[in-house]
């Protein structure tokens, strides 16, 4: 199902990738017992609704060096990002000790060398870089989330925010300075509406 997926998103499916992407969702399903991470717990959903729909964002990080995610949760969509995206820095923040501790554990168990875990606020954290990409997956309010990402963002940067249905009352929120794209997203066997808002700032 992974490989299939992968190839319909234009990912190339390397043996040793998907082995760290199916053991990423075996970790989520041990600890989801215990810690509640996801609503999901059947691995094969977990594929789809967790995995794929990460990845469906790849084509969208053109040439970012230096991507941030914020509110991470149990690490999504910056884990299987950066699994499929080695020579890219991911920072991962999130403020429950819970999911940072699932996290850090992850990218331990996973060696991904290339994935910075974080707790803090999005709202009180203040960033020491600057990154090319800030993304969020069903985060916050749109205008919320650029708020919170617009002084982490690098000059020509990009914010790309994740959503299931398109949220067009959130979208006349958004502040005077920035603009926005909507693109409609295809998860393979996933019936159900996916969108990402990139949005840009104008000055």
């Amino acid at each position: 199902m992974l490989a299939t997926g992968l190839a319909d998103l234009g990912i190339t499916a390397v043996p040793d990738r998907i082995d760290k992407a199916l053991a990423y969702i075996a970790l989520m399903a041990k600890w989801n017992r215990v810690d509640n991470l996801t609503a999901i717990t059947d691995p094969e959903q977990m594929v789809t609704h967790h995995l794929l729909d990460s990845l469906a964002i790849h084509p969208h990080l053109l040439d970012a060096d230096a991507i941030l995610d914020i509110g991470a949760g149990a690490g999504l969509p910056g884990i299987p990002l950066a699994i499929f995206n080695g020579g890219r820095r991911f920072v991962l923040l999130d403020a429950a000790a819970k999911r940072v501790r699932f996290m850090r554990h992850a990218v331990a168990t996973l060696g991904l060398d290339n994935v910075e875990v974080v707790q803090a606020r999005a709202d009180r954290w203040a960033p020491q870089q600057r990154y090319d990409v800030v993304v969020s997956r069903a985060f916050a309010r749109t205008a919320d989330f650029v708020q919170m990402a617009a002084p982490a963002l690098a000059p020509g940067g990009r914010i790309l925010a994740m959503k299931g249905r398109l949220p067009r009352d959130e979208l006349s929120d958004l502040p005077e300075n920035f603009e926005y794209t909507v693109t409609s997203l295809n998860v393979p066997g996933l019936a159900a509406e996916r969108h990402l808002i990139t949005i840009t700032a104008t000055s």
